[in-house]
C-alpha cells in the first residue's frame, strides 16, 4: 500500500477532528491535520493539544513518529487517499442551520482533490446536506470534471470528557453516496472503531445523528418542567425522579439543570426542525422544548434570587461552574450567559469561577473569598469551593445534585 493510499487528511483539529486524528494514527493511519485557526494551528505544532480529550503527550509522539502533521495549508489534502470534513455547523442569530464554515471547508478541498479520493463529512446537518450541498459543490469546484470522488457521511459521535466511550468503542454509522463510497468509508472507521453501523443512504445517517440529541432535548425539556410543576405544588422533584427509576424497562433518568449547552443538544435539533419546515411540515416537540430548555436559566435566576436574604443591603450573586458540561473547559452554548445576564438584569453583582476556565466572554473569575449574598451552581466541575462557600452560610443553590448534601445548598 502507498503512502498516500494509507494517509488520511482532517480538516479542523478541534473536540472532533484532533480526537480523530489520533485515533486514525493509533490505528496505523498517516494523518495530516488542517487547522485554519491560528492560534489552534500553533499550539498543535508546538505541541499543546487544545481539547481535554488528547493529551499534548500524543500529539508529540505522533509528530516524533512521523505520523502526525499539522498545517495550515489545505493543499496539503492532495497527499491524503481520504479526507474527513470535522468542521462546526452552528446557528445563525435565527437559530437556523449556518453551514457558512462547512461550505468554506468543501470549497478550500474541492480544487485539490485528485482521482480515487474519499471525501467523508463527519459534520451534523440536516438530512440531504451531503447529496445535495457538499456533493455538487465538489462537483463545481475540482480541478477537472475527470477527477473522481467517493463521497459518504459519518456523523461525529464526540462526547467531550467522557472517559468510558471514545473513537474506538463508540459505533459509528456510515452512509455514502454509492456502493463504493460506503465500502471504502466503512473500511476505515473499522481500523479505528470496534463497530460500524451501515446504513442505506447519507440520510439516514444524518437523521439519525439529529434524532440522537433531539431525544435528549426533548426529555431534558420534559424533566426541566416537571420540576417547574413540581416545585409550584411543593413535591420534591428529585424523589419522583428516583421512584420513576425503579422501573427496570421503558424509562431513562434524566434530571433538572440550568439548561443545556454545548456543540449539540442546543443545536443539532434545530437543524432537524428547519428541516421540517422547509419540508412544509412542523417539529413542534422540538420548537416546544427548546423554548422550555431557553426558559431554564431565567428560572433559575428567580431561584438564585429568592434565596438572597431578606434586608440584604447588595444583590451579589456567584455562579459556580460556567463550562457546559463538567470536566470540560468549554463554554460554547453554556446556559450559564443566559442565567448571568438575567440576573444583572434583575440588579444583581455577578461574578463567578470555574476551576476549569481561565476566561468567559473577556471576563476573569473571582477568587473564594469574593463575597456574596447567594451563589449558584450551574456544573458541578470538580474542585469547585462549594463546600467552603456554603459553609460561611452564603445560601447556595445547585443546578446539579452533586452539592445537595451540604448545610446552606437547596437543589433545584
Amino acid at each position: 500500500m502507498s503512502d498516500r493510499q494509507k494517509s488520511v487528511a482532517i480538516i479542523g483539529q478541534g473536540y472532533v477532528g484532533l480526537p480523530l486524528a489520533m485515533a486514525a494514527v493509533d490505528a496505523g493511519w498517516s494523518v495530516i491535520g488542517v487547522e485554519n485557526s491560528r492560534a489552534k494551528y500553533e499550539g498543535i505544532a508546538a505541541g499543546v493539544s487544545p481539547v481535554e480529550d488528547v493529551a499534548s503527550e500524543l500529539i508529540k509522539d505522533a509528530m516524533s513518529a512521523g505520523k502526525y502533521k499539522i498545517t495550515n495549508d489545505v493543499s496539503d489534502v492532495a497527499g491524503a487517499s481520504i479526507v474527513v470534513i470535522c468542521v462546526p455547523t452552528p446557528l445563525n442569530d435565527k437559530r437556523e442551520p449556518d453551514l457558512a464554515i462547512l461550505e468554506s471547508a468543501v470549497s478550500g478541498i474541492a480544487p485539490y482533490l485528485v482521482s480515487g479520493t474519499l471525501v467523508i463529512s463527519e459534520s451534523t446537518s440536516y438530512p440531504g446536506t451531503v447529496r445535495e450541498v457538499v456533493a455538487p459543490m465538489i462537483a463545481r469546484l475540482k480541478s477537472s470534471v475527470d477527477i473522481q470522488v467517493d463521497i459518504a457521511v459519518a456523523p461525529e459521535r464526540v462526547n467531550p470528557g467522557d472517559v468510558k466511550y471514545h473513537q474506538k468503542n463508540t459505533p459509528r454509522l456510515v452512509g455514502g453516496l454509492d456502493e463504493t463510497s460506503t465500502r471504502r468509508a466503512v473500511d476505515f472507521y473499522s481500523s479505528i472503531c470496534d463497530e460500524v453501523v451501515e446504513v442505506s443512504t447519507p440520510e439516514i445517517a444524518e437523521t439519525a445523528k439529529l434524532l440522537e440529541n433531539t431525544f435528549r432535548l426533548v426529555n431534558i425539556a420534559l424533566v426541566n418542567q416537571l420540576a417547574q410543576l413540581c416545585d409550584d405544588q411543593n413535591i420534591n422533584v428529585h424523589e419522583v425522579i428516583d421512584a420513576a427509576s425503579t422501573k427496570p424497562y421503558g424509562y431513562m433518568k434524566f434530571t433538572p439543570s440550568v439548561g443545556v449547552g454545548g456543540h449539540c443538544i442546543p443545536v443539532d435539533p434545530m437543524y432537524l426542525s428547519w428541516w421540517a419546515e422547509r419540508n412544509g411540515s412542523k417539529a413542534s416537540i422540538i420548537d416546544e422544548s427548546e423554548a422550555i430548555n431557553l426558559g431554564m436559566p431565567i428560572y433559575v435566576s428567580k431561584r438564585v434570587r429568592a434565596l438572597i436574604p431578606a434586608g440584604a443591603k447588595s444583590k451579589r450573586v456567584l455562579i459556580m461552574g460556567i463550562a457546559y458540561k463538567p470536566g470540560v473547559s468549554d463554554v460554547r452554548e453554556t446556559p450559564a450567559t443566559a442565567l448571568r445576564d438575567d440576573l444583572i438584569a434583575q440588579g444583581c453583582e455577578v461574578a463567578w469561577l470555574d476551576p476549569l476556565v481561565s476566561e468567559w466572554d473577556g471576563l476573569t473569575p473571582v477568587g473564594v473569598d469574593w463575597e456574596c449574598d447567594a451563589a449558584v451552581v450551574a456544573t458541578a466541575q470538580p474542585g469547585m469551593p462549594v463546600a467552603v462557600i456554603a459553609a460561611r452560610g452564603v445560601p447556595v443553590l445547585d443546578c446539579t445534585g452533586a452539592f445537595a448534601h451540604l448545610e446552606n445548598v437547596t437543589r433545584l
